[in-house]
């Protein structure tokens, strides 16, 4: 199993239809964005090639690929306007592991080890997340990666017939 990770620096149009295809999977969309009611977790996103040439302008982006296969991609942003606790130089991160074959194989806290060591080299200190109640298994990685739940945001999505918390962690590096 040979994992790697790719800075996203030249989106092309195969990229933005694996990203749609995973925006828009049933079994990732209550993972990967909050939602307010369940016609919002059904509505697609599809996003141009031209929408990631833009996100790229403020959001470092890594491709995650298993065995030369593009499996998931992982992000940051500095100090975007929802973090929690407000903290200049702060990299709020982003995970998704698409592909199924990708889970469960240790390749995400791989992966946010690889995010940490490139968000370090930019010379910030703080990485904060945002976790979802729901999602036992996200928070298991992420407090093994030594984050701390710093607080909570109640009501923030729904799934399942109900709204779910979603729960604010950080990490110094």
């Amino acid at each position: 199993m040979k994992t790697n990770f790719i800075k996203l620096t030249e989106p092309t149009s195969n990229i933005v239809e694996v990203f749609n295809r995973w925006e828009n999977d049933p079994a990732l969309i209550p993972l990967t964005r909050p939602n307010q009611n369940q016609s919002e977790m059904e509505r697609r996103e599809e996003m141009s090639l031209e929408d990631l040439i833009k996100r790229i302008e403020e959001h470092h982006i890594y491709l995650i690929y298993l065995n030369d296969q593009l499996i998931g991609e992982m992000n940051y942003v500095v100090d975007p306007n929802y973090l929690y606790k407000k903290e200049p130089g702060t990299a709020w991160i982003g995970i998704t592991i698409g592909q199924s074959e990708g889970r469960g194989k240790g390749i995400g806290y791989l992966a946010i080890q690889y995010m940490e060591e490139q968000i370090k080299k930019q010379g910030l200190k703080r990485i904060e997340l945002g976790v979802f109640e729901f999602n036992k298994q996200a928070q298991k990685l992420y407090q093994k990666l030594g984050y701390k739940e710093i607080g909570r945001i109640e009501k923030f999505t729904y799934w399942q017939g109900k709204m779910w918390t979603d729960i604010r962690m950080e990490k110094y590096l």
